[in-house]
């Protein structure tokens, strides 16, 4: 369960970054020259549901992985500011914060 969940955050913290630069995309071409919606309609509730997603899955992945409070509040942040939640993502993964749940120790008798 653990590595899924840790797989599926990966991939919605690059999906909602995605999602940001489609989004922001869909902005330019409403308020630019061709001043159509149509990017905006589309892409503003994919957004949305991949913010949800992310902030979901931040929360679920901080109780199963043991974050500290503060982490847990920097990743939820990171979903604010476009194209944060990729480098959180690459961040969290070098601090072995995404790694699936380690292998039982072998007791001493065992060996």
């Amino acid at each position: 369960m653990r590595r899924t969940a840790m797989s599926l955050f990966a991939a919605a913290a690059i999906a909602e970054a995605i999602s940001w630069l489609a989004l922001l995309t869909g902005m330019v071409v409403k308020y630019g020259p061709p001043q159509n919606e149509i990017g905006v309609k589309i892409f503003g509730p994919i957004h949305g549901g991949l913010f949800i997603a992310y902030v979901l899955l931040v929360l679920a992945v901080a109780r199963l992985g043991r974050w500290r409070w503060w982490i847990t509040l920097v990743a939820l942040i990171c979903a604010v500011p476009p194209f944060a939640t990729v480098f959180f993502e690459r961040w969290a993964r070098r601090r072995r914060l995404l790694e699936p749940e380690p292998a039982e120790p072998v007791p001493a008798a065992a060996r």
